[in-house]
């Protein structure tokens, strides 16, 4: 019964992890029909950005920097590898996206020398909770309730400011949505600074439970995400976090039992078996080709 509480509340937190990340998948491919390829590497740097502010400055003035730092990062990348490139193919800028995601990677290795990078613990985050007999990290406890309020805040912004209002536009149609007199580019900027900052959150969350840091360590994390966006349905935050709850979950009961091995093929495998049944995933609208 504990290990099984444990199992739950572990998938759970992950799930919502993957949430944090996905998020900024779907977005960016509502407006701008990318997929955001270093969107993990981000996540990744935000940990590392953690790492050495923390060495010389307290947890409490480290934390809110690494996610102003991070945020601009998302806002730099925008500007310099994707801007240039908006009237550009996709294939093009689909391109950018692999540079810069092996640019983060890349560059990340230069700085650590390759070398595992410990995160740093957070107080509140790390300590120790008894639940049901279960002992785990408020982290744990604390990732569900702290997703759930973030995409019910991201909700109301888009649905009742009139930046909201512009991103929905742009994501109906980029190209009317200009003529209408939207500033797209800072349209896009906005949706990139969103998508940044739920990363770092989500680095912070994700690497108080898996606090060694690599340079590839937003790969994997990263994918899972994309597979939960695309799971749910690309471009819809509802199905995001559904879709990420559910791999999260998945690859936790996975990895507790014998067939540990087959996590990740398992997650893969019930991405094609939901995409045969209904190609837009479970919240995904049916595109209508214009005439």
């Amino acid at each position: 019964m504990q290990y099984g509480i444990s199992i739950l509340l572990s998938g759970i937190s992950l799930g919502g992890q993957y949430a944090l990340i996905a998020i900024g998948y779907t977005m960016v491919y509502g407006i701008l029909r990318l997929i955001n390829f270093a969107h993990g590497d981000v996540f990744m740097a935000a940990g590392l950005i953690m790492v050495y502010l923390s060495a010389s400055l307290p947890i409490g003035v480290a934390l809110p920097l690494m996610i102003l730092l991070t945020v601009l990062l998302g806002y730099v990348i925008e500007r310099a590898a994707y801007k240039p490139l908006r009237s550009a193919p996709r294939m093009s800028v689909m391109i950018s996206a692999i540079g810069v995601s092996y640019l983060l990677q890349n560059l990340a290795t230069y700085i650590t020398g390759g070398l595992p990078q410990m995160y740093p613990s957070l107080p509140g985050l790390s300590s120790q909770i008894t639940i049901a007999g279960t002992s785990t990290k408020m982290v744990t406890v604390i990732t569900p309730f702290l997703v759930v309020a973030l995409v019910v805040v991201l909700t109301q912004l888009i649905n009742h400011t009139k930046i909201g209002m512009a991103m929905r536009a742009a994501s109906r149609d980029f190209e009317t949505a200009q003529l209408m007199g939207i500033k797209i580019n800072n349209i896009i900027s906005f949706t990139f600074v969103i998508g940044s900052f739920l990363a770092a959150v989500g680095s912070a969350l994700y690497f108080t439970n898996y606090p060694s840091i690599v340079p590839l360590s937003g790969s994997l994390p990263g994918l899972r995400a994309f597979v939960a966006a695309v799971f749910g349905g690309i471009g819809s935050i509802p199905g995001a976090v559904v879709g990420a709850f559910l791999i999260g979950l998945s690859e936790t009961v996975i990895k507790s039992s014998n067939w540990s091995v087959f996590s990740d093929a398992f997650t893969f495998a019930l991405l094609i078996i939901i995409l045969v049944v209904k190609p837009t995933g479970l919240f995904g609208e049916k595109s209508t080709d214009k005439v």
